[in-house]
């Protein structure tokens, strides 16, 4: 072992970690305060359904650079309309409309790094290899890797150690979940730049620069043109965009948007079948709805078909089946309309036996909350034509912060509790025979529903107490016997906030719940340690990270922990860029032919830890 991965292999370090549960961060460029920032001093003509306003859109300005709106906002002609606001508020203004951090144009790219792969290495049938491809393995989305593909015994666990480091140039959030297919791993940042690296090594194959930040999984998937069959990796940006590029070589095949609301952006993995690419669409008006001078709400989640191999689109299908209207005005005229919301945050889940294609959606933006929002939906595969609707909460019409004061006319007159869908349905067959659609809330329940009984609740068992933060958030995992669900509870405090369950698939019962230990906040216990981010599992082993930086491996059997790494630490990289790790939230670890990928610094949610860089494991 070398003396740098060495530096990995570590002893607790308590004073450090008591630190940086106490350290403060600041909010994230995206954050609700930057939006409503936006809202009071630009909106007015920026965001205006006025057609005939010369000022350019907020779609319009999302294709500048952070440093072009900085300077307009700072000593261009906008500046009048920030006077006030410091230096850092207009910086996150220019990062938010951009999309992308300061500096990423000229520093993201591969072919200006040190650890370029020599030569073009072999990428003939990728699929037919061990791999974890998309948001959750397979389409089923179960989070769950096999002994084949995993080639990690669960006693070699204890044993795994960073083998390397890859830093996100001028990186702020590291959200993008690895993919791993035929020996490369691909991997989105908040730089806008999707990169192929070797999974060996980590040396840069290729990079391409997205027209905003990537926060999906990348989906490879088999594509023919002109009578030669290649590979092409899907993905979609915060913009709403959605790409096909050579997975060979990243070269772009084909770009396409999927909402044309200033707000969209797509945030769950595409998921392909049988030629169609399924994109679900999302948007953060949610944040900007509670403010007097917007227009609440116009944005409705929708679940996008296209064809895989030139981008034509099939179908779309909003989540909302009732029409967008307008419903009134406040005592200032600002036009509100609706339904709005039930946006789409998750990667969709196929199932080819039924012809269908699952979709979990978010709370609604407008009262009356619609019968779509927080809800599980089946579509039809080849039409796009709704199925049947599962809601699991009504009447959660949410906005923010009309929760914390309802001050606007434009707020719901009951602001709901918040409890989206974060994570993906997941289609499994239990020990009795019967197949499931299991799913965990924002509320803290965790569900499952009959695929044969248009949704039915089969049981449903409380993991969390849930609240805006969690309960359940971004990921569960299933195997053929249980299902397990990560706690967030971070709203309560630290002795609520973290923990992992084991709950029985068949029946819902709890079998194991493991809180994290306490010995990671030093002199300073209890620290708050909530599981937020996605998790996975392998035969004998579930991995779980929290917000501390904290990666967990459990064992099935009992919930024991049987490793832990820190992640929030600085990495010397394979391509000499500085990094170091932070919060574990969004993204789960992909384990695949022995070695394990994270990335960590997930930094969207006020409090979490920023970094921007992706771990390699292996096994010492």
């Amino acid at each position: 072992m070398s003396s740098s991965q060495r530096s990995y292999a570590f002893a607790l370090r308590p004073g450090l970690i008591a630190l940086a549960c106490l350290l403060p961060c600041s909010a994230s460029a995206q954050g609700p305060q930057t939006y409503q920032l936006f809202v009071g001093r630009c909106a007015s003509c920026h965001a205006s359904t006025d057609k005939s306003t010369r000022a350019p859109s907020r779609r319009d300005l999302g294709q500048r650079t952070p440093e072009r709106i900085l300077t307009a906002i700072t000593t261009g002609t906008m500046a009048v309309h920030t006077n006030g606001l410091n230096d850092q508020q207009k910086r996150d203004i220019a990062v938010m409309l951009a999309g992308r951090p300061f500096g990423e144009a000229t520093s993201g790219d591969a072919g200006t790094m040190p650890n370029r792969c020599s030569g073009d290495a072999a990428f003939d049938n990728p699929l037919d290899g061990p791999q974890w491809n998309g948001w959750g393995a397979d389409v089923e989305n179960s989070r769950a890797q096999g002994a084949a593909s995993a080639a990690l015994p669960a006693d070699a666990v204890p044993r795994l150690t960073v083998k390397w480091a890859f830093g996100f140039p001028n990186g702020e959030s590291a959200y993008g979940q690895p993919t791993v297919v035929g020996g490369r791993v691909y991997v989105g940042s908040d730089n806008g730049f999707v990169y192929s690296l070797d999974a060996a090594t980590g040396c840069v194959h290729w990079s391409f620069h997205a027209q905003s930040g990537v926060r999906t999984a990348i989906t490879i998937g088999r594509v023919s043109s002109g009578g030669s069959e290649g590979y092409a990796a899907y993905f979609g940006d915060l913009k709403a965009n959605v790409y096909a590029v050579d997975a060979a070589t990243g070269l772009q095949l084909w770009t396409r948007r999927a909402d044309d609301h200033a707000l969209a952006r797509i945030t769950g993995a595409p998921a392909l079948w049988q030629g169609r690419l399924y994109v679900p669409v999302a948007s953060m008006e949610e944040l900007v709805g509670g403010h007097p001078k917007y227009e609440c709400c116009s944005f409705r989640g929708s679940l996008v078909a296209y064809d895989a191999t030139d981008g034509s689109m099939a179908w779309k299908r909003t989540t909302i089946a009732r029409p967008l209207a307008r419903t009134g005005k406040t005592s200032v005229g600002t036009q509100l309309w609706g339904p709005a919301g039930a946006a789409v945050w998750s990667a969709p889940t196929v199932d080819a036996r039924r012809g269908l294609v699952y979709v979990a959606t978010g709370d609604a933006y407008t009262a009356p909350a619609a019968p779509e929002s927080d809800a599980v939906i089946a579509l039809d595969l080849a039409s796009g034509r709704i199925v049947w609707t599962r809601q699991v909460t009504a009447d959660d019409a949410f906005v923010w912060p009309c929760e914390r004061e309802n001050f606007s006319e434009t707020c719901p007159p009951k602001p709901g509790p918040d409890f989206d869908f974060g994570m993906s349905p997941m289609l499994r067959r239990a020990a009795d025979g019967r197949e499931l659609i299991v799913i965990g809330q924002k509320s803290g329940a965790a569900w499952a529903l009959d695929p044969e009984n248009r949704g039915a609740i089969v049981w449903q068992h409380r993991v969390g107490k849930g609240s805006w933060d969690g309960g359940l958030m971004w990921g569960g995992a299933a195997d053929g016997e249980r299902a397990y669900f990560p706690n967030v509870d971070s709203y309560f405090g630290p002795d609520a906030a973290g923990g992992l369950a084991a709950l029985d698939l068949a029946t819902g019962e709890q079998a194991w719940f493991t809180r994290p230990p306490a010995r990671w906040c030093g002199e300073n216990a209890p620290c708050s340690q909530p599981q937020s981010a996605a998790i996975s599992v392998i035969p004998g082993i579930v991995f779980s990270g929290s917000t501390n930086g904290v990666m967990r491996a459990y064992r099935t059997s009992d919930g024991t922990i049987v490793w832990e790494f820190d992640t929030a630490q600085t990495f010397p990289t394979v391509n000499g860029v500085a990094a170091h790790g932070g919060s574990l939230d969004g993204p789960g670890p992909t384990v695949v032919n022995g070695m394990v990928f994270v990335v960590s610094g997930y930094a969207t949610v006020a409090g979490r830890k920023p970094g921007n860089v992706l771990l390699a494991f292996s096994v010492r």
